[in-house]
């Protein structure tokens, strides 16, 4: 396997570090991916239900579970799942996106384990639910990568993971017209590093794991971010081991 550290992209992590102090601003450079967390989390809750269970109203349906949420930025995820009992860990390959997240947490209440560093920060430890939301798309070396999030799944363990997929749509969506509009920060994306489902799905399986679902994210400008079946701009996998 090849050492999760390799995966780590310096200059990817500057870029996101540089966005660190404006990460919980809702108007601000994540903007995109405030508007975008309350779908994930349906889907990632719809997930976790089905997986171990659950009641569908229950609000702590990752009670004693652990989670870990790999390239966490400054917690957007990280911290719902703390809200949702998990005991949580998120790794962050930007120093100062752990700062800013450990801060927001602390301020909230929330005892989460953050680390700077990739996925070899948690080597030997194994997770329930494992999620890498918006984040392969910026690795060195995505089978390494997916390898190192399949040690740390549980047996019995359960993964989320999203990312664009490589289409005409997703250059016109995201470069051209959000990076070009600066929705996004430019130099955000590189769509010759964005993966389709299949070629996620043959990394997922070569490391082990069976993929469950994949469920399209789609756009409109009156809607906004919506789950679908359309997987042209971005998509969410579902992934257990055999």
């Amino acid at each position: 396997m090849v050492s999760a550290s390799s995966t780590i992209v310096p200059a990817e992590a500057a870029h996101f570090g540089r966005m660190a102090a404006d990460w919980w601003n809702p108007k601000g450079s994540s903007a995109m991916l405030h508007r975008l967390n309350p779908v994930r989390l349906a889907y990632l809750r719809q997930a976790v239900d089905a997986h171990w269970g659950g009641e569908a109203g229950g609000f702590t349906p990752l009670a004693a579970r652990r989670a870990l949420d790999v390239g966490c930025g400054a917690g957007l995820l990280a911290e719902p799942l703390a809200r949702l009992g998990a005991a949580v860990t998120g790794i962050d390959a930007a120093p100062e996106n752990v700062a800013v997240a450990a801060a927001h947490a602390t301020g909230a209440g929330l005892g989460i384990d953050y680390r700077a560093g990739g996925i070899e920060a948690v080597a030997g430890e194994t997770f329930d639910l494992v999620t890498s939301l918006e984040v392969i798309e910026h690795v060195a070396d995505p089978a390494g990568f997916v390898g190192g999030l399949a040690g740390a799944l549980a047996p019995g363990g359960l993964m989320i993971l999203s990312t664009p997929n490589r289409t005409p749509l997703s250059r016109l969506a995201l470069i051209t017209l959000a990076e070009g509009t600066g929705a996004i920060p430019k130099g955000t994306h590189d769509w010759e590093k964005f993966l389709t489902p299949e070629e996620l799905t043959v990394l997922v399986e070569s490391a082990g794991l069976i993929v469950r679902d994949v469920t399209g994210l789609t756009f409109s400008p009156a809607k906004g971010f919506a789950l679908g079946s359309s997987t042209a701009l971005d998509y969410l996998m579902t992934i257990t081991r055999p």
